[in-house]
């Protein structure tokens, strides 16, 4: 089970450089249920999303290289390409802060995951956090990823 909250930023922290980082290239087979490609720096992955915002059932496997490849040509919509900055806060959380390239390159979000819903209620965003939008389906990847480049353009002047 995931508990993940996400939010927007209003600004990068400083000195992002010194933290821990991960290249990220996903693509979606299936959005309903997601059904998700991953590489994630030299590794791949297949994960099973179920339904929800902040809580839902995941299911993630490895892949090899030439399967991620093989699944990667059968993928619908949009390719996510990210870089994941993992920083630690003070409430003992991990911050997985996404910096958008390729089609949503300006897009930054940061997700939180929590070990229950009482500790994602109850969690204080720090200030370079400008909102959360947990709720709004619009910033999950999956969904990122069935954009047309109009409702892309649209949905990025939106949030700038």
């Amino acid at each position: 089970m995931e508990i993940e909250k996400k939010f927007l930023l209003k600004q990068l922290p400083t000195n992002l450089e010194k933290y821990e980082s991960h290249r990220i290239e996903q693509a979606y087979l299936c959005t309903e249920p997601v059904l998700r490609i991953r590489k994630f720096d030299a590794q791949y992955f297949i994960t099973y999303k179920g339904k929800g915002l902040m809580v839902r059932e995941e299911h993630e496997l490895p892949l090899t290289e030439e399967a991620y490849l093989h699944l990667k040509k059968k993928a619908d919509g949009n390719v996510i390409e990210k870089t994941r900055y993992l920083i630690p806060d003070e409430h003992g959380h991990t911050i997985e802060l996404d910096v958008f390239d390729g089609d949503y390159s300006g897009l930054l979000m940061a997700e939180v995951e929590f070990s229950s819903t009482e500790a994602a209620d109850g969690y204080k965003m720090p200030d370079w956090f400008s909102k959360e939008v947990t709720a709004d389906a619009r910033f999950q990847n999956s969904r990122l990823s069935e954009m047309s480049d109009s409702e892309r353009e649209k949905f990025l002047k939106e949030i700038q």
